[in-house]
């Protein structure tokens, strides 16, 4: 809306000076000025904000990034521009890292962020890098790990086996007394084994080449499943789109846009259509 006025400024100032009762709505320089700080500081975010707000692709993991792409560079306060403009930037700037400054909510997208190819600790802060690593670990390590089932001992009860004779007492062999408790055993090397191949796991996928900004990671995960079986599973885990009222705005702006002034007597049946209708083709 801001951008249009801009836009349309001469011929807005054309039409409200020719009215004698308008002529004190014609914008000046101060207003201007006001309306073209809001412009520039609020347009790049438009963009970022439709892209964030998509229902068919993950959009999860883009969140640390696009954070870092606002502190460093797009609300990044700059010299030249006017202290109505930074003083806008800031408060959005704020209000982002305030709102994602939860513990949870920075593991949440820390893990997105690791998981995705495109990204993977590239925009992970470096005091986190290891907690974000040791986490992956333990939870590839849960997904590796299979419960095995204990073998089912069935005892059948018979009147014969009261009345049978007591088993011959064996005596002991030498071998006997040398014989271990499977308490004092010590650990069996297949964990060890296992923690190995969870670390060559995660460093060969952190060493795996860089994928492009635009690729899909759910489609880029299909193909080294078989490399990166604990891994692919994370994938399924943290790469997904997060809830937001976004696709329920849309609709309801479509319907906003269907019943006007000049289309109030439609039935809610054909309204119902004609939203489907908008919304799917």
């Amino acid at each position: 809306m801001i951008a249009r006025v801009l836009e349309q400024q001469s011929a807005i100032s054309f039409v409200l000076s020719a009215d004698r009762k308008a002529r004190h709505l014609v914008p000046t320089w101060q207003d201007v000025e006001v309306l073209e700080a809001v412009n520039n500081s609020l347009s790049p975010l438009a963009e970022f904000t439709d892209a964030l707000s998509g229902e068919q692709y993950v959009s999860v993991s883009y969140v640390k990034p696009v954070l870092h792409l606002f502190n460093n560079k797009i609300l990044a306060e700059k010299e030249g521009k006017t202290e109505l403009s930074k003083c806008i930037k800031k408060k959005i700037l704020d209000y982002l890292n305030n709102k994602y400054d939860d513990p949870l909510t920075q593991d949440l997208l820390d893990m997105a962020s690791a998981i995705d190819p495109r990204f993977k600790l590239k925009y992970v802060n470096e005091n986190r890098v290891e907690a974000v690593k040791t986490r992956l670990r333990a939870e590839m390590a849960s997904i590796s790990t299979t419960v095995k089932p204990q073998p089912s001992v069935t005892v059948r009860e018979d009147a014969d086996d009261q009345n049978a004779p007591a088993l011959k007492k064996t005596k002991k062999t030498l071998g006997s007394f040398f014989k271990v408790d499977e308490d004092q055993r010590p650990a069996s090397p297949s964990l060890n084994l296992q923690d190995m191949a969870i670390t060559a796991e995660l460093q060969s996928y952190f060493l795996s080449a860089a994928v492009d900004s635009e690729e899909d990671p759910l489609v880029w995960w299909k193909e080294p499943a078989k490399q990166f079986p604990a891994l692919s599973k994370l994938a399924q885990k943290y790469l997904c789109i997060p809830a937001t009222s976004s696709p329920s705005e849309r609709v309801f702006s479509t319907g906003g846009n269907i019943v006007n002034c000049l289309r109030a007597s439609l039935k809610p049946e054909s309204v119902d259509r004609l939203v489907f209708l908008a919304k799917n083709l």
